[in-house]
């Protein structure tokens, strides 16, 4: 069973960018918080954004689940500056060469658990980052 109902998926992420993202934002990217922040440059305004996104790390890159699609805005900043800041358990970590995968691709990678939650919410993407 699949959860990518379009008017579904449209609902929750305007109820997570303006209900649930800013409370999340508070403790994210913190030493004992679960989420991690992405920071990022708008493409167009220059201005500095933070985003709250779950990673799955590995010994040379990161992984984030993209279950909105590769059409975020967030990602389009990431995708277009070729790098970004991950703050995650208190630490920043620079990133680069961001790509687009398919979970398929990287399934591997990804803790059992996880992997099952993204398969029931078919969330068939995710952003590759390589650690600088």
């Amino acid at each position: 069973m699949r959860w990518q109902v379009s008017p579904v998926v449209n609902t929750v992420r305007r109820m997570n960018r303006s209900l649930t993202n800013p409370r999340v934002m508070r403790t994210a990217g913190n030493a004992g918080t679960q989420t991690s922040v992405i920071e990022h440059v708008g493409r167009r305004s220059g201005k500095t954004y933070e985003t709250p996104v779950d990673i799955i790390e590995t010994t040379s890159r990161l992984l984030i689940a993209l279950p909105y699609g590769a059409r975020t805005d967030w990602l389009r900043n990431v995708l277009a500056a070729g790098s970004a800041t991950v703050v995650s358990g208190g630490e920043r970590m620079p990133v680069e060469r961001p790509a687009v995968v398919a979970t398929a691709d990287v399934e591997e990678l990804i803790p059992v658990r996880t992997l099952r939650t993204l398969r029931l919410f078919g969330v068939s993407q995710c952003l590759s980052l390589e650690k600088s």
